[in-house]
């Protein structure tokens, strides 16, 4: 298999571990996971990036947000390269739910200022579009390392194909030769399950992302 899935930090996947063997699973948002009889298993761990906007160069931020909402621009985190890199933020790992063979849902973890904590369960058109993103990575024979990369501004997921198997997955920036697999639903005019070079894809969404000028400027 030519894609090198990292292990996720044993406290993330444990704490997934414990929520699945709760009682309140049964209890949970996610309708596939309340009456499922055998042993449910966390895999395939996929750490979450979230991409901030081209003017997220200043401010805080007080507590963690799901990698989905848009938020306050935060300030660039370890990720952030030189002027002009895309700026990124380790938000959490992700892992597949699975009854035997079968993708049921997801469990999200959150770092926080206590360590790794699990966040939630959730079902929805994004597990089987990142499974089918996995397979087209996988068919395409070179040594990945697969990650998430979230746009919350654009309500935007992609499969990150990081092009250093060996790198750190909590590390780095999207390099010009990595590859983004936009996950279903994508933002219109960008097409799902078509692979983009980082080189060619964050430069058309940097302008969606641009903030509008300010009223009065001449720009």
């Amino acid at each position: 298999m030519p894609l090198h899935v990292s292990p996720a930090p044993a406290p993330a996947l444990h704490s997934v571990l414990v929520a699945l063997g709760s009682p309140a699973l049964r209890e949970a948002g996610t309708p596939a996971l309340r009456s499922v009889p055998g042993p449910l298993s966390a895999e395939l761990p996929l750490p979450v990036h979230v991409l901030a906007a081209p003017s997220s160069q200043s401010g805080s931020r007080s507590e963690p947000r799901s990698e989905f909402e848009p938020e306050p621009r935060p300030a660039p985190a370890p990720g952030a390269g030189p002027a002009g890199a895309p700026a990124t933020r380790l938000a959490g790992w992700r892992f597949l739910v699975r009854e035997g063979g079968a993708t049921l849902a997801a469990a999200d973890t959150l770092r926080t200022a206590g360590g790794w904590t699990f966040s939630h369960f959730f079902e929805g058109p994004y597990l089987t579009s990142t499974e089918r993103a996995l397979r087209q990575a996988d068919a395409s024979g070179s040594p990945w390392q697969p990650r998430l990369l979230s746009v919350p501004d654009l309500y935007m997921l992609t499969l990150w194909l990081h092009g250093d198997p060996e790198a750190d997955p909590a590390e780095g920036v999207p390099a010009p030769a990595d590859v983004l697999i936009p996950l279903a639903p994508a933002p219109p005019g960008i097409a799902a399950h078509r692979p983009y070079r980082v080189a060619d894809l964050l430069p058309r969404l940097a302008v969606r992302l641009a903030p509008p000028p300010l009223l009065g400027s001449t720009a």
